[in-house]
């Protein structure tokens, strides 16, 4: 390929990330309103958090972008340009997903930990804040990697309606080689290796939490051996 056809790849790359950053945020944020809704005493509250879930859950985040892009403008009279309808379809839909892993992993902890702070009178925020989250958040890492990969997969979407992603970008310079195979076989690679990194940055994010609320051993430092005791008073 020609500089020319390399740079628009990589305005195409560049895109891709942006949106991808973006529309995460932004589902990380909906996730977590709408995961602690889940779990509020309120049964209003829980239902309308629900609801949202249901929707989003059962909607295509195609139909969705191209609502957004779309139908907004007919019905509303303003325009989204195509980077924050993209980032707003996206968030909103596997933010609804992302709500259930928040809300799964609150609802794990130990009923105990709960208990506890409500004997030490903390208040609902206070329990969720101090008690709860922190040990929520540890266990959440995983499912949010997969998330976030499918999230990264779900940016191409937005080439069908004309974005300048990494699959727009792609096929540009497919159309202008006619030359599919090796094309799409450096978009792969572009998608696998953007995954890859996600997914270390993950790992490590989880294994740095983990240590930090003492459900995994720091490298290096061993667990002290409890003694074995082997009769009445006696220890070995």
């Amino acid at each position: 390929m020609t500089s020319g056809l390399w740079e628009l790849v990589a305005r195409g790359v560049w895109t891709t990330v942006q949106l991808l950053v973006l529309s995460a945020l932004l589902g990380a944020a909906v996730s977590f309103v709408v995961g602690i809704a889940r779990t509020h005493q309120s049964r209003t509250v829980r239902f309308f958090a629900g609801l949202y879930t249901t929707v989003f859950r059962g909607t295509s985040a195609l139909i969705m972008i191209f609502w957004i892009y779309f139908v907004l403008p007919l019905s509303f009279g303003w325009q989204l340009v195509p980077m924050w309808a993209g980032t707003l379809a996206l968030g909103l839909t596997y933010g609804a997903y992302g709500s259930e892993i928040v809300r799964g992993a609150i609802a794990a902890v130990d009923p105990a930990q709960r208990e506890g702070g409500i004997a030490l009178s903390f208040t609902p925020w206070q329990r969720m804040r101090l008690i709860l989250l922190p040990q929520a958040v540890p266990e959440m890492i995983p499912p949010f990697s997969n998330l976030l990969v499918e999230l990264l997969k779900g940016t191409a979407l937005v080439s069908l309606m004309g974005m300048g992603d990494l699959a727009f970008s792609g096929n540009l310079v497919r159309l202008a080689l006619q030359e599919s195979a090796e094309i799409y076989t450096y978009v792969l690679l572009i998608y696998f290796v953007i995954a890859f990194l996600l997914t270390r940055l993950m790992r490590g994010l989880e294994k740095k939490l983990k240590a930090g609320v003492g459900k995994e051993p720091r490298a290096g430092v061993e667990a002290t051996r409890q003694p074995e005791v082997t009769g009445v008073g006696g220890v070995s």
